[in-house]
């Protein structure tokens, strides 16, 4: 397959990316390198994949209708994984302005080329955060989520609509994929299990909010990609059971769907900073704060669907994850973040990144 990664240098998209390629499929990769966390990180994902003869890296935001047509005119795509988005909770409460440019605008830039170059199957990133002010565990595709508490959620929330209305109108398939809460190797520096790590090693107080009384289905990368790829290859279908009467959320008469994408096993937050102390070695400093404006008290994915329809089964325990993050950091991530790494001409649209330790 051809297939176009947004977000290619995240967290997600990088760990994509590089499974997608170790199978043969083309993959061109995009992602404007903001700097709402150190490039450096990015441009080291984005090594990883440079190697491979059948990825090319574009440096392009997703908001540029131009770039991003002409994009799809000379790749003619397959298929497409939307994971290029502005995150944060609490980023969405001081920035809104972001939120909407890059998680809405952006993702209309991305409907419209897909509409119009007919791509087969569309696969975007939603996220657990949707649920919002539901309280009925385990959460559920077929809850109504309708009651955000943050802006990013909202703006996830909307993506799901407009993606609807894009399969319902041009019969686009579209598959959104609510992540619940990623953690893993080459992880974003503003997760808390990169936070933690960090200034537990330091020797510095971690903020641990709703004083550790948060559940969290924390889910491993390797399990989050291995279910992305399954969804990708499998163009989302009509449910010809679906009824306006009783509409499912999850589905419709058009070619759309939601999924779920979790462990389905929460763990409680001082659980998982306990598990982290023992891969480290060191006890943890506690800051203990309330609970933080936006933040969702806990989550817990039922993937039923996802199981039943794609076999998806996620197999890494906690401690696995965990330990497997902290020898990442420690043999890896403090070389790459007291390093100078030189990136040549990331402008340019055949770039072959190049990278340099100083």
């Amino acid at each position: 397959m051809n297939i176009l990664v947004t977000g290619a240098a995240g967290f997600i998209g990088s760990a994509l990316s590089l499974k997608l390629l170790e199978r043969g499929d083309h993959v061109v990769g995009i992602d404007n390198l903001n700097t709402y966390y150190d490039v450096n990180l990015k441009l080291a994902r984005l090594n990883r994949l440079t190697c491979f003869k059948h990825f090319k890296f574009v440096k392009l935001d997703v908001t540029d209708k131009t770039e991003v047509n002409t994009l799809f005119e000379k790749e003619k795509f397959s298929h497409v994984m939307h994971l290029a988005a502005q995150a944060g909770v609490r980023h969405s409460l001081t920035h809104p302005e972001v939120f909407i440019e890059a998680n809405i605008v952006g993702f209309l830039t991305i409907l419209e080329a897909c509409r119009q170059y007919a791509i087969e199957h569309l696969v975007y990133a939603s996220t657990s955060s949707v649920y919002g002010a539901n309280t009925r565990m385990p959460f559920s595709i077929r809850d109504n989520v309708d009651h955000p508490v943050s802006l990013y959620a909202a703006s996830k929330k909307a993506n799901e609509l407009m993606a609807h209305s894009y399969s319902h109108l041009y019969r686009l398939p579209t598959t959104g994929l609510r992540f619940f809460t990623v953690y893993g190797p080459w992880g974003r520096p503003d997760m808390s299990l990169f936070l933690f790590t960090r200034n537990i090693l330091e020797g510095k107080p971690i903020d641990v909010f709703n004083c550790g009384q948060h559940w969290r289905d924390f889910t491993y990368i390797d399990d989050i990609v291995e279910g992305i790829i399954r969804v990708l290859d499998k163009p989302a279908q009509p449910n010809l059971a679906w009824s306006g009467d009783n509409p499912d959320p999850s589905s419709s008469l058009a070619p759309y769907r939601v999924y779920n994408i979790g462990n389905n096993q929460p763990i409680n937050l001082l659980t998982f900073i306990e598990t982290l102390e023992q891969c480290l070695g060191k006890t943890a400093i506690k800051n203990l704060l309330p609970l933080q404006p936006g933040d969702v008290p806990d989550t817990y994915a039922d993937v039923s669907d996802l199981v039943n329809e794609f076999s998806y089964q996620p197999n890494t325990t906690l401690e696995e994850g965990i330990r497997n993050f902290v020898t990442w950091y420690q043999d890896f991530m403090e070389l790459i973040l007291t390093k100078d790494i030189i990136s040549d001409n990331l402008q340019a649209e055949n770039t072959a990144v190049a990278f340099a330790y100083g």
